[in-house]
């Protein structure tokens, strides 16, 4: 078999200020003109934007229903992280958590908004606090359980590590949890989802009117702003996932309007009420077509005035326009997009939907034929029960969650259920369709034909621009049943090649996703510590000029 060496580069962008243990980027070809059987192919402009940072965003409704769903949350999370922390994904990911509290007029002095703050403290010192008890019935709910079921870890020992990020350059404790390289910013010892079991729950003493839209923009709003502990949160190219965790509507309040909930009664049960309930938020908010009896025909997002009248602009509307919300995320996807095209904003909610939702099993009925107290606490019938509890059906997180849709499958779960491993393990499923291996978009030449794995001939160099230094980046070596840098080395690389297991190793195994698109080669890259900001690496390999043998899949 005869091979005709032809260069091509490879350019890999290696993500800014954090360590990546796969090869990012894009390919950078000089155009060339290739022969292969007498045709002249281009080989210029390819690009491949791998990723494996991700950003998630939890935000938690601790309202004072909420108890069994907080505590399920802990008991189910390793369905979740376990999925990130897979060998085949080993995601570069950051967890922060807020609550749906933003401070309604009518909460006033009696909770502690977050107002979109990335929170992270220990639930058994929070305990302490009163964050788990619950004092709209009489006698006040205890709620401990759902912080002490699972955790038993102070912040004391839970102390958080220095960390840097791609906008501040000093290394300081963060409010969010992190795993980046294989290490966390937690002490020895204290895995992330021991970690997420204590700083998750966050009690039972949040305010009753909940602003899950407005919690989640001010969260990553405050990310880009200089001097907020949320700086730095979002990573440019790092993939985004928001999930909601509720059991009512959401109710994002212009406070320019919060006369709704003191003395202006147009949206209340009676004008004759003291005060008035979360059914505000339903009416304020939302319009359905129908009688109600059974069902309504639908339900949707509306702009209510102050007088209640429909169809009001953005600045006159009672509750944030749902509009506020996409437009702010869809620009965040934007934004991603013009590093890597392929990437997906990703929003989950496990909320008041039917089980079996999910799937298409089931759908949502919105229905005004209800106990009477329930109506009259949330305007509407309830959209799923379990035993006991209830959950009111979504509308305008419906409608904010359904615009940031990937696939076929939906992406709302129910809230009642006593398990949320499927649901949990399926939002992590779509974080882990975002990352997709290094593959080297071209055919490598094999430099040696008597082994049935391909010897590859590449040479990989990394360029930091800030010092403009180049420096050649060897291949790894094992050491403990682990790849790392050699001779000091701060990052490395293996070629993965192995595309039918004609080795007894598994680490050097092509991935299925590189072999169904006919690629022979794909490169993971190693690090000790966080790669220098705004690095490029490139590698320049040998390809063959008969990948109709040497790759018989790649496409023409």
């Amino acid at each position: 078999m005869s091979h005709v060496a032809l260069f091509s580069r490879l350019a890999l962008l290696a993500g800014a200020a954090v360590a990546l243990p796969q090869l990012l980027g894009c390919l950078d070809h000089p155009l060339k003109l290739v022969e292969y059987d007498k045709t002249q192919v281009d080989q210029s402009g390819i690009q491949l934007a791998i990723n494996k940072d991700v950003d998630i965003l939890f935000v938690i409704d601790d309202s004072g229903s909420m108890a069994e769903e907080q505590a399920l949350l802990s008991a189910n999370f390793g369905s979740f992280i376990g999925v990130l922390e897979e060998d085949d994904v080993k995601a570069n990911y950051r967890i922060g958590i807020t609550t749906t509290d933003m401070g309604n007029p009518r909460c006033g002095n009696l909770t502690t908004p977050s107002n979109g703050a990335l929170l992270l403290s220990s639930c058994v010192d929070r305990v302490g606090d009163g964050d788990f008890v619950y004092n709209g019935v009489e006698p006040p709910l205890d709620a401990s359980y759902a912080c002490e079921d699972f955790c038993s870890k102070t912040d004391a020992e839970l102390a958080i590590r220095p960390t840097t990020t791609e906008l501040d350059s000093d290394a300081k404790p963060r409010p969010w949890l992190e795993n980046i390289e294989g290490q966390t910013n937690l002490p020895d010892g204290v895995s992330t989802l021991e970690a997420f079991q204590c700083f998750g729950p966050q009690g039972v003493a949040g305010c009753g009117y909940e602003s899950h839209l407005e919690s989640m923009y001010q969260a990553l709003s405050r990310s880009e702003v200089n001097g907020d502990p949320n700086y730095g949160f979002l990573r440019d190219k790092a993939i985004l996932s928001v999930v909601f965790l509720t059991d009512e509507l959401d109710c994002s309040l212009n406070e320019a309007h919060e006369s709704v909930f003191i003395d202006n009664k147009t949206f209340w049960n009676s004008p004759d009420d003291v005060a008035p309930t979360s059914a505000v938020c339903m009416r304020a908010g939302v319009a359905c077509t129908g009688s109600g009896d059974p069902s309504y025909e639908n339900c949707y997002a509306e702009n209510y005035d102050e007088s209640g009248n429909p169809g009001a602009s953005d600045d006159d509307a009672v509750l944030y326009p749902v509009g506020r919300y996409t437009d702010f995320l869809q620009g965040v996807e934007d934004a991603k997009r013009e590093l890597d095209a392929g990437q997906d904003v990703l929003v989950a909610v496990i909320g008041g939907v039917p089980v079996g939702y999910a799937n298409g099993d089931a759908d949502i009925t919105y229905s005004a034929v209800a106990d009477q107290l329930y109506l009259d606490d949330y305007g509407i019938a309830p959209g799923c029960t379990l035993g006991e509890g209830e959950a009111a059906p979504p509308v305008r997180l419906r409608e904010f969650a359904e615009d940031f849709e990937v696939g076929d499958e939906r992406n709302m779960f129910s809230i009642c259920q006593d398990n949320y491993s499927a649901a949990l393990g399926a939002i992590a499923d779509k974080i882990r369709d975002q990352i997709k291996p290094a593959c080297m978009p071209q055919c490598v030449q094999d430099a040696d034909t008597t082994t049935p794995i391909l010897d590859q001939e590449c040479t990989l160099v990394e360029e930091n621009p800030t010092t403009g230094d180049s420096t050649p980046i060897a291949e790894c070596v094992k050491e403990g049943g682990a790849w790392v840098p050699a001779d000091g080395a701060s990052v490395c690389y293996v070629a993965l090649v192995d595309d039918e297991g004609f080795t007894t190793e598994t680490d050097d195994d092509l991935s299925d996703y590189c072999k169904d698109l006919g690629y022979n080669l794909e490169f993971e890259i190693y690090r000790k510590g966080a790669a220098p900001a705004g690095s490029q690496i490139t590698a320049t390999c040998l390809l063959s000029e008969l990948r109709e043998v040497d790759c018989p899949l790649l496409g023409g």
